[in-house]
């Protein structure tokens, strides 16, 4: 299921024992797009102090009492590792962040995570791909690992202008990721300074380029097409049939299909 970044900033954290904190931001890969870490806001209790939440201790969201479970305790919450979210995350930390925990390191794989498509994959090594040997042969190539990653703040590329092959053509209001793999199908784009206001979604398989320094984001489609785009309603569940329609309209294979391009991970 596809579920709003917009909406899940407004779920509470369900840790085993108790509620704690509220979802405030998301950390995504830019080169693969899959989001790595859910900030959230402790709120009171940690002295409203800031932590990461990794998606291989994250369960399936509760749309009707609005809770993101999570299979850790508060206190585990409480002694994490400090991160300062002012700065860009380094590998090290990661590395001390996903150890307190016991997690498997998710880069240096070929796959969104390791290997394999899904956080829960790489837990337990079932539907994993690949042989117990391989599983550690790729843990320490990992370990290994000496490059930054490209971790990203959704919140801070939101209002970012999205510049098309003949110009500009509207801003970047949200996202849509799959609550499974974690990854970011879709950029929500709103036109409404170019055509009466209406939202239509781009994956970010088409888009090029990310320009921190000039707030813009660049795609491979032009103006035309984001206009004829078929609209978005966030109020209404995006189904397998739109997606199908979205992507058929902009003559692309869908991320579901064999032959669909993918980003390197």
């Amino acid at each position: 299921m596809l579920r709003s970044t917009k909406q899940l900033e407004k779920y509470t954290i369900g840790t085993t024992d108790g509620e704690l904190g509220q979802v405030k931001d998301f950390y995504f890969d830019d080169e693969t797009w899959v989001v790595r870490y859910v900030i959230v806001e402790t709120g009171a209790w940690l002295s409203s102090r800031r932590v990461l939440i990794s998606p291989f201790s994250i369960g399936a969201p509760d749309g009707v009492g609005h809770i993101l479970p999570v299979s850790i305790t508060k206190q585990q919450l409480k002694d994490s590792p400090s991160i300062d979210l002012e700065k860009p995350v380094s590998r090290q930390h990661e590395m001390s962040y996903l150890g307190y925990y016991g997690y498997p390191y998710y880069w240096g794989g070929t796959g969104l995570w390791g290997e394999g498509a899904y956080p829960g994959m790489m837990m337990t090594g079932v539907g994993y791909g690949g042989s117990e040997a391989q599983f550690e042969r790729l843990s320490r190539q990992a370990e290994q690992s000496n490059s930054d990653p490209h971790l990203r703040s959704c919140a801070a590329l939101e209002e970012y202008h999205v510049h098309a092959t003949d110009g500009d053509i509207g801003h970047i209001q949200g996202f849509l990721l799959d609550e499974k793999s974690w990854a970011i199908r879709y950029a929500i784009v709103n036109t409404s300074n170019w055509w009466l206001g209406h939202n239509v979604l781009i994956s970010p398989e088409w888009i090029g380029e990310v320009s921190w320094s000039q707030s813009k984001v660049t795609t491979s489609l032009n103006r035309q097409a984001i206009k004829d785009a078929p609209a978005y309603d966030p109020e209404v569940m995006l189904e397998r049939a739109d997606e199908i329609g979205i992507y058929k309209h902009y003559g692309r294979a869908g991320y579901w299909s064999e032959g669909a391009p993918r980003r390197a991970a």
